[in-house]
């Protein structure tokens, strides 16, 4: 039986092992599993890989750039988004991959005029960094919004013109997912309008407050459901290979 899972701090709500066992489950899989495994701290991971015997594991908040110390190897984007959300296991050496630029990509595709997008970026988490990594590629510009001052703007000098001029408002901090589902960024939602497409990487709960208010002013919403599952994808490419 091959093992695999998710590792992160919280993981009790993700829906990767559900959709694992889909998968498995659909293309006749008997012979592997997937599970989540609450870390809160880093320094566990060798001995939770270990007693697990995990032939290879999706990295979660917080530990995606965390993670990339532990690792004999890392890919070429995962080096350069200095994030990494899955690992390998083989041999006894641990290589290192990014899946979720991937995701955020395929997903999307066909949503909006992408050379008309010009996004505003919340949150420079690992998440953070792989979407705007992602954006690169796609030649889409933005901004990047943050608490502190690593950002191109903090959320007390986002203004409504800042927000009508960013078409594609991207979500990448945990705020709002369950069970802080009353949790948003703090920006000047009336400022939304119909042209928007608002996207949080959050998938559970479906909607959050973020998406919800931004509905509510008739933007196009979407949530980070389509992400994880082609994230996924890409990450059951990697260790079947």
């Amino acid at each position: 039986m091959k093992k695999y899972g998710v590792i992160g701090f919280p993981v009790r709500y993700s829906l990767s092992p559900a959709y694992f066992a889909q998968k498995f489950n659909f293309l006749g899989i008997n012979d592997c599993k997937y599970a989540a495994y609450e870390l809160s701290n880093i320094i566990g991971i060798k001995q939770l890989v270990a007693r697990e015997n995990l032939a290879g594991f999706n990295v979660t908040i917080p530990h995606k750039q965390t993670i990339i110390s532990y690792l004999d190897h890392i890919s070429e984007a995962a080096s350069q988004i200095n994030a990494v959300n899955t690992v390998t296991v083989k041999n006894g050496k641990w290589y290192g991959d990014n899946t979720d630029h991937i995701g955020f990509s395929n997903s999307l595709k066909g949503l909006m005029p992408l050379d008309e997008a010009n996004a505003l970026v919340f949150g420079t988490g690992g998440s953070s960094l792989a979407v705007r990594y992602a954006l690169n590629q796609m030649n889409v510009s933005y901004k990047v919004v943050s608490r502190g001052l690593n950002g191109d703007y903090t959320y007390d000098e986002i203004t409504p013109r800042i927000i009508k001029e960013h078409r594609l408002l991207i979500n990448t901090t945990p705020l709002g997912t369950y069970p802080g589902v009353e949790d948003c960024v703090a920006i000047p939602y009336y400022a939304i309008e119909d042209k928007h497409l608002c996207y949080d990487l959050i998938y559970t709960p479906q909607e959050t407050k973020f998406l919800g208010m931004a509905k509510t002013n008739n933007a196009r919403i979407k949530n980070g459901m389509e992400m994880l599952e082609k994230q996924a994808d890409k990450a059951w490419d990697i260790w079947k290979a």
